[in-house]
């Protein structure tokens, strides 16, 4: 887990959370000196819930660059913190610089379910 020390708004997070769903250029959330072949990926589902006092962020796509999870949460704790509108996600994503977005979350409680592969996988013609 992340201890953050602060009233989170996660109202306002939930909101900024969706705003990242959907195909996007993600390189404003890519680790700094990152190569790939394209920073465009495709985010199924984007969802922040709570539980007591423990919050949750799961995150569902394609394919991920490096630290871009960690990269969307830090910048969704900035929003939740109050720090920044939930419009700043949207000017993230535009913006396309990694300078723009918030701090690298910590990768403690970060966890990766699973990876379906069968998804990418050419159908058989049998």
């Amino acid at each position: 887990m992340w201890h953050v020390p602060a009233m989170l708004d996660l109202d306002a997070m939930r909101a900024a959370a969706v705003v990242v769903e959907g195909a996007h250029d993600f390189r404003a959330f890519q680790a700094a000196g990152s190569v790939t072949r394209s920073p465009e990926r495709t985010v199924f589902s984007s969802r922040l819930d709570a539980l007591g006092d423990a919050v949750t962020y799961e995150i569902a796509g394609d394919g991920f660059l490096r630290q871009m999870v960690r990269n969307i949460v830090g910048s969704l704790v900035e929003i939740g913190r109050g720090r920044r509108p939930v419009e700043w996600m949207r000017s993230i994503l535009a913006g396309r610089d990694r300078r723009q977005a918030g701090p690298t979350a910590p990768p403690q409680g970060l966890t990766l379910v699973s990876v379906d592969y069968a998804s990418r996988l050419p159908r058989s013609r049998e």
